[in-house]
């Protein structure tokens, strides 16, 4: 099915939490749940906070969504609930069942729709081309535009301004003393501006420049002289609200008065002088807090117990007889109670504790004070080790407060401040003191005035290599103490508590200041976002998108880890993430960010519409250099600022630059010391000009260029990336569009080391460019000239003049100064490579180029998309009509797949290398890698599946393909041959192949698979269209299982079944290619793949009925499951239908079973079939008249259907006994004699089917022993003689039946006659089908009744309330073994069993045997059960030597579907409760084979697993039974 609308998938897995992965969604986007395989059969809600329709967001309001089942079935592989997302945000949902109400969730955000200019066209998020301003160096708002038309004439389309709102003392961009007004800075004397005159120069820049503008907000901190904070100092963190900070305090005022002293002179003396110079004055520093300042303040007594009063307190207490009994190891447990309110001697102990610690051995005073003793040595011990604790504090606090000084005073890349002093202190102060200045002792004794220690605040500032989720101010952090804080001095933290009620103020305050924002700008910059509190950062964006819905929210995160920024982005719903091409140290990395933030491969594989939701990294703002970051220049050179920005603007994502780099200013732009403003724009400016810019000035021509490209590459479509690192300098970046197949080939030249110094090499190597270049897009360079050298000017900031760019734009390649010559080659027919020597790709160099296909090329790729459209209209763009088409190509592939039967379909989708070797081929092969599973289609789908999903276009599958035609020919060349309907698809695969062939090779692996998944769906959709309506209204696994009948069966170049009729009706022929003359052309069921898929092992008669009922009735597939069952019929012989069909005449009749799941099969047809029971008068072609005829030809002797089935019940009854033909190592290498001695009766006293001896294995547990060495070969692992319990079932239905059929007459024999005392006696159904209901569950059952009278063998019961695996063993212990095959008997018979007793077998059965896939085949209990199937093993261990323990443990997957049909059946019985737990259980259940199914590069179920559902490498990797009764089950259901 084609889905034109964006539809992304997430499974849900139980216990899966996914709040650190991205999942970002577009609007428009439509996002469906559906349960994985640890949910379905669970009674599952999903809940999600994205708001129902027409109502509006409420991060905490969550509702339930509804389940769609599409096909209304009991499997839930289809059921999903779907949110259609239109509203941008950041979301949560969660999902639960039953008592687990949250058992998994995550998030999801959906981007917002950007729009600009007077028509408000959207701007996509890659198209974002952004330069930051600090607002402070604008000057008054009417001069603005004078300024930001830099921007604009720049070819920017975006502006972020630093913060616009009142500055703080410091002048920092970043410390804000008012959030709710603009800076009066902006007005001039005259005039007052208001956030409404901003608000129109927004909308103009707008409407009028197409230009967007966001501004950052910042929520951690205000300045220190915010008038609010004076007014409202619970909003930061002072001694009283945060009373733990006090030690931090303490410490802080003691740093300061150290820093008077210093600056006083008062250490001179001591060679500890105010200009901090050298090594010695650090030890001076360091000596004085040691010395002075800490034994000064006692810090450790913040921390410690008042022994005195403690012991006291005890003392009282043991005084007034409260002593209790001693407790052992009370001691230990005794621990300091760290004081809330952070008093000296404050911290407290639990005297419970104590007193059961410190028992006095009587009540006397000296007993009492020897206790008091006791506890003041304790107590004193904890005090030291608490003295300890605040020592290794102080050690790091003087650690710290060293390395900023010698950062702020030594450094050479430090600021050099020069002497200690009021106005630089030693270091940076760490809390606000808003009062005159006191002595140290003077200002200790404020700590106890609340009004006063209320205003002592922390400042704000961050904390290298912190976990960015913790609030370092809160308690339980030392960071205040320890001085780990790199503090801004300008500015106090902002303490909001846990939600609005903790502090209304401030969460009222921000939320206005925070709607001002959105009212006005089109997004905003999370300042210091790593810092914020994420709950309050969500209520205020939820507040901005309350106003705006559409806001662009970016961040620059610090966290250091993916997963943690994807925390921030899940909870804030950030749009883009700054990222910075400074962080790179070369070219090389340079060019790996541009690869990693966006784009997908050149040449990748179209995904489909309706596609698993994948993780995703945060979308990318990728800037040249962040407004805050050291200037490049001082770092790199100025060369490097053009190619380093052309690589930049390549990139598939949002770009950027700060004002400042493009005019190459050859410093930081300080945020908070600058005070000059930036220039103006005048196109007429001259290039000495100090306070003008023009195209001219720097690299700004060069920058509109980049810009506009980025633009356009983003706008078209060109999102496919590749990143070459020609040498270590040189970086060439390719933007593609797939659907025109254009590509932009940029490349750069970087100078991070300036030319003038370093030796750059003289060639550049060549390159080479697949396609036709069109023109030189631009073509640029740095160059010097004679306009004076740069000054730093006193009013604006300008940059340096001395430089400028040589650009030249839209240029052919001749004319190109920088290439000095461009060779033509030919790759291919239509593939053409230009080769590029450069000339003058000096340092600082750029050159684009615009590449096209070759002409050729292009119409061909063109006429390709065009047939393509017929199966997504993703194709149209780029497409071009074909009037010359191919005729083919000119019928819709829909109405030549229509003529292809099912059995044409497993010519086209399937067939393995067995089976293709049969027709004198094989399945394709990879050198280097391996064969593909399958011929047809699906052996190509099952690695182009896993290949697509991952775009890795680097495997050895997609090398091959752009290497040769040789899989293009396979494909199509294999159904050539074919003839009728297949040779019409080869046909199309052939035209469709004409116009893939001359397209560029490395856009053939995408084109490729096109083709082929759009001839796979058009093939699935036909094939399920000639299926039953079970089938076609089916959910998706019904479809998946259902495709096993066409991977099953099939018709081989030499039939695999006899001969039917020639009197029988719609039998298909066809003409035998060597011979010429008709033949019949039956489907065939193979029993399993690969190695049961052809030649005399493709057909066995007991595999073959266990799987016709899944595989071909319910499918619907009744014409071709009448025809086996005939042909089988026809070898009828002793009674029995073969094991090994061998194409009939070389047939192995050596089992018991095959006979009853054939009469199983054709009860069902008759049930299942409309006029089913038609089939019993359909002429069977006897291959063997009698037991040793030899075979005869078609039609010599016919019989009716019913005549053959009569036979097989009477020779039951007279009871059958022959010796295999031709006994013997050439037909089995490791039987013994005995076992080809065949013995099959019906007891007469219980009407059970019985048989085998030890040396045979008659039933599907047929594994004969083959080692040697342990001395198994030629003995039976699980003989199962006597009466099996299935076969007892099977045969119990066949009587069942056969009454009933009488009964309708349609049936002529009511009766079998046997011989009994040389009598012969009429037996009838009837009494048959009585005498085994009547006696089965005597003989099966174990009863929990250890008296049970007819229980024969009570000393081998070592398991009850199950039912036996067979009756009447020659090794007795073998029938009580627990083994899966009693559901069988329940499924065909379940009249045989009494419900509650059914239950209970069924439940202890799913406890021991069911496992992840299939059911173990013994009993885990067993002292001979493996559960690990080896067969190439051979030691000398008698159980498992050579895969003896194949039926004794291996998990086989068939059985899996009997007790689940078991267990719905009596479930029903049983009552709405059992029922529905039963249904749980099957689904989930069958979630498993699903997810199997659908990995599965088979695509089918394997035939058994080792134990606890591991792969078995012995295994058929897809068996016909397995698949079938699972599909049975999904019927049942």
């Amino acid at each position: 099915m084609v889905h034109s609308k964006q539809i992304r998938v997430l499974v849900l897995n139980d216990m899966e939490k996914l709040d650190r992965t991205l999942f970002r969604q577009d609007q428009g986007f439509e996002l469906q749940f559906r349960l994985g395989p640890t949910l379905q059969g669970k009674p599952v809600q999903v809940h999600t906070n994205y708001p129902s329709k027409g109502k509006k967001f409420d991060r905490h309001k969550f509702c339930t969504l509804e389940w769609i089942n599409p096909n209304e079935r009991e499997d839930d592989s289809d059921k999903f609930c779907t949110l259609d997302l239109h509203i941008a945000g950041s979301y949560q949902y969660y999902f639960g069942h039953g008592k687990e109400e949250k058992s998994g969730g995550g998030y999801f955000v959906v981007d917002p729709v950007l729009r600009v200019g007077a028509n408000n066209r959207i701007l996509p998020l890659d198209c974002i081309t952004i330069q930051t301003y600090l607002s402070k160096c604008l000057g008054p708002l009417h001069e603005w535009p004078d300024r930001l038309r830099v921007a604009k004439e720049s070819g920017y389309n975006m502006i972020h301004f630093t913060p616009l709102q009142v500055l703080g003392k410091s002048r920092s961009c970043y410390s804000l003393a008012d959030q709710l007004d603009l800076n009066p800075d902006f007005s001039p004397p005259e005039k007052r501006y208001t956030w409404t005159d901003v608000g129109v120069l927004v909308q103009k820049l707008k409407k009028e420049w197409d230009m967007l503008c966001i501004t950052d907000v910042v929520y951690n901190h205000t300045a220190a002289n915010s008038p609010w904070i004076r007014q409202h100092p619970e909003c930061g963190y002072n001694l009283v609200n945060s009373p733990h900070l006090k030690p931090a305090w303490v410490l802080d005022r003691a740093v300061w008065h150290l820093t008077c002293d210093i600056a006083d002179g008062k250490y001179e003396d001591q060679g500890l002088p105010a200009l901090v110079q050298n090594n010695e004055h650090l030890d001076k520093i360091r000596g004085v807090f040691d010395k002075d300042v800490f034994p000064k303040i006692k810090l450790w007594e913040f921390f410690q117990v008042g022994v005195d009063r403690a012991v006291d307190q005890f003392r009282k207490l043991l005084e007034s007889g409260k002593a209790v009994k001693s407790k052992p190891g009370a001691e230990a447990q005794l621990t300091i109670i760290q004081d809330p309110e952070h008093r000296r001697f404050g911290c407290t102990v639990d005297m419970s504790v104590v007193l059961a610690a410190f028992v006095p051995h009587s009540n006397s005073p000296e007993a009492i004070e020897e206790c008091c003793s006791g506890l003041r040595k304790r107590l004193e011990e904890m005090n030291e080790e608490r003295r300890k604790e605040a020592h290794y504090h102080q050690e790091q606090a003087i650690n710290c407060i060293m390395g900023n000084v010698v950062y702020e005073r030594l450094a050479d890349h430090g600021p050099k401040l020069g002497p200690i002093n009021r106005k630089n202190p030693l270091v940076t102060r760490y809390f606000t003191f808003p009062f005159e200045e006191m002595t140290l002792n003077q200002e200790l004794l404020l700590i106890h005035l609340a009004d006063k220690a209320c205003h002592f605040l922390a400042h704000n500032g961050w904390v290298m290599a912190d976990d960015p989720l913790r609030n370092f101010a809160e308690p339980g952090s030392n960071v205040y103490l320890r001085r780990e804080l790199i503090c801004w001095g300008d500015s106090v933290k902002l303490r909001y508590g846990d939600k609005p009620e903790d502090c209304p103020y401030l969460w009222a305050h921000m939320k206005k200041y925070t709607e001002i924002t959105a009212k006005h700008f089109a997004g905003v910059r999370l300042d210091n976002c790593h810092s914020t509190p994420l709950h309050v950062a969500e209520f205020m964006l939820d507040a901005a998108r309350a106003v705006r819905p559409d806001l662009y929210a970016v961040a620059e995160l610090f966290t250091g880890s993916e997963d943690l920024d994807n925390v921030f982005v899940n909870r804030l719903g950030i749009g883009s993430l700054i990222r910075e091409a400074m962080s790179a140290g070369d070219s090389h990395e340079e060019g790996r960010l541009v690869y990693r933030y966006g784009g997908e491969p050149v040449g990748a594989f179209v995904q489909p519409s309706l596609r698993p939701l994948v993780p995703s990294i945060a979308h990318a703002m990728f800037l040249d250099v962040t407004h805050d970051n050291e200037c490049p220049i001082q770092i790199r050179s100025p060369y490097d600022s053009l190619p380093s920005s052309a690589i930049v603007s390549m990139a598939c994502c949002a770009t950027g630059s700060t004002r400042g780099y493009d005019e190459l200013v050859p410093h930081q732009i300080s945020v908070v010391k600058e005070e000059r403003l930036y220039t103006k724009w005048n196109p007429e400016a001259e290039a000495s000009a100090t306070g003008e810019v023009s195209l001219a000035s720097g690299i700004i021509a060069g920058k509109l260029a980049l810009n506009r490209l980025h633009q356009e590459l983003a706008a078209k479509g060109f999102i496919q990336v590749y990143v070459d690192q020609v040498d270590e300098d040189v970086v060439a970046v390719t933007r593609h569009c797939p659907s025109t197949h254009q590509s932009v080939v940029a490349v750069s030249r970087t100078a991070f080391h300036n030319p003038k110094t370093h030796h750059y090499r003289d060639e550049v190597p060549p390159m080479f460019i697949p396609g036709k270049i069109e023109e030189v897009v631009l073509e640029a360079r740095t160059v010097e000239r004679h306009a004076g050298v740069y000054g730093k000017d006193e009013t604006s900031i300008n940059g340096m003049p001395e430089y400028t760019v040589e650009i030249t734009e839209h240029i052919q390649l001749k004319e190109s100064e920088v290439v000095r010559q461009a060779d033509v080659t030919s790759k291919g027919p239509n593939e053409f490579v230009q080769e590029i020597v450069f000339e003058r790709l000096t340092p600082g160099s750029v050159i684009a180029f615009r590449v096209s296909l070759d002409p050729k090329a292009q119409e061909l790729v063109g006429v390709l998309r065009n047939h393509l459209i017929q199966f997504s209209p993703h194709y149209k763009s780029g497409s071009l009509s074909d009037s010359d088409a191919p005729a083919i190509l000119k019928k819709p592939l829909t109405s030549i797949m229509s003529r292809l039967t099912l059995a044409d379909m497993n010519v086209l989708l399937f067939r393995c290398d067995a089976e293709e070797q049969e027709d004198g081929g094989g399945c394709y092969t990879i050198p280097s890698w391996v064969a593909l599973k399958y011929g047809g289609l699906q052996g190509f789908l099952s690695v182009m599946a896993d290949i697509r999903a991952k775009n890795d276009l680097g495997h050895p599958f997609c090398d091959n393909l752009r290497q040769g035609d040789w899989m293009i020919d396979y494909v199509s060349n294999r159904l050539l041959s074919r003839g009728g309907p297949l040779q019409q698809v080869g046909e199309w695969f052939q035209a469709m192949f004409g116009y893939l062939k001359h397209i560029p090779r490395y856009l053939i692996p995408c084109y490729f698979d096109a083709i082929l998944v759009g001839a796979y769906t058009t093939a699935l959709d036909a094939a399920f269209n000639k299926m039953s309506e079970f089938v076609q209204t089916g959910s998706t696994f019904v479809k998946l299982l259902a495709l096993g009948s066409v991977q099953m069966c099939g018709v081989g170049r030499n039939p695999a079944l006899p001969p039917l009729s020639p009197n029988l009706e719609a039998v298909p022929y066809r003409l035998n290619d060597p011979t010429g003359t008709k033949e019949q052309c039956c489907v065939s069921l193979a029993a399993g793949l690969p190695h049961f898929s052809s030649g005399i092992f493709r057909c066995w008669g007991r595999d073959t009925f266990i799987a016709l009922r899944g595989l071909m009735l319910v499918t619907g597939r009744h014409l071709e499951a009448r025809n086996i069952i005939l042909a089988f019929a026809g070898t009828l012989r002793h009674g029995l239908i073969p094991n090994l069909l061998g194409e009939g005449a070389h047939a192995r009749f050596n089992c018991r079973d095959a006979v009853w799941w054939w009469l199983q099969c054709i009860q069902d047809y008759c049930k299942l079939v409309p006029n089913g029971t038609d089939i019993l008068q359909c002429p069977v072609s006897r291959l063997f008249p009698t037991d040793y005829a030899k075979p005869q030809e078609p039609g010599v002797e016919d019989q009716p259907l019913y005549e053959v089935i009569q036979e097989a019940m009477q020779r039951h009854a007279e009871g059958i006994e022959f010796r295999e033909r031709n006994a013997g190592p050439q037909i089995d290498r490791n039987m013994q004699d005995k076992g080809f001695d065949v013995v099959v009766n019906v007891d007469p006293e219980t009407g059970f089917v019985s048989g085998g001896n030890k040396f045979n294995c008659g039933t599907w547990m047929d594994k004969m022993g083959e080692s040697e060495k342990a001395g198994n070969k030629g003995v039976p692992a699980t003989p199962r003689d006597g009466a099996a319990v299935e076969i007892v079932g099977l045969s119990k239905s066949a009587v069942r039946w056969l009454v009933e059929l009488y009964e309708d007459e349609v049936f002529p024999y009511a009766e079998v006659t046997v011989q009994r005392d040389d009598m012969e006696v009429s037996w009838s159904y009837d009494e048959w089908n009585d005498l085994i209901q009547n006696n089965f569950e005597k003989m099966f059952y174990v009863s929990h009744d250890p008296e049970d009278p007819n229980e024969k063998h009570p000393d081998l019961v070592h398991k009850r309330g199950i039912y036996k695996d067979s009756y009447g063993a020659s090794s007795p212990w073998c029938d009580y073994q627990l083994r899966p095959n009693f559901t069988i008997a329940m499924v065909v018979a379940p009249e045989l069993f009494t419900t509650k007793r059914a239950w209970g077998a069924l439940e202890i059965a799913e406890k021991k045997l069911l496992g992840p896939l299939g059911m173990k085949t013994l009993d885990p209990d067993d002292m001979v059960y493996c559960g690990v199937y080896d067969n190439a093993l051979d030691n000398d261990n008698h159980n498992t030597a050579k895969g003896f323990n194949y039926h004794q443990g291996p998990e086989w997957l068939w059985p899996v579907g009997y007790f689940l049909r078991a267990k719905i059946h009596f479930a029903k019985m049983m009552g709405k409760e059992a029922y529905d737990e039963t249904v749980f259980l099957v689904k989930n259940v069958l979630s498993r084979h699903y997810v199997h199914l659908e990995r599965s590069s088979w695509k089918g179920l394997p035939e058994l697993t080792n134990e606890n559902g591991q792969y078995c490498p012995f295994s058929c990797e897809s068996q016909a039974w397995s698949i079938a009764t699972v599909l049975e089950v999904l019927h049942d259901l």
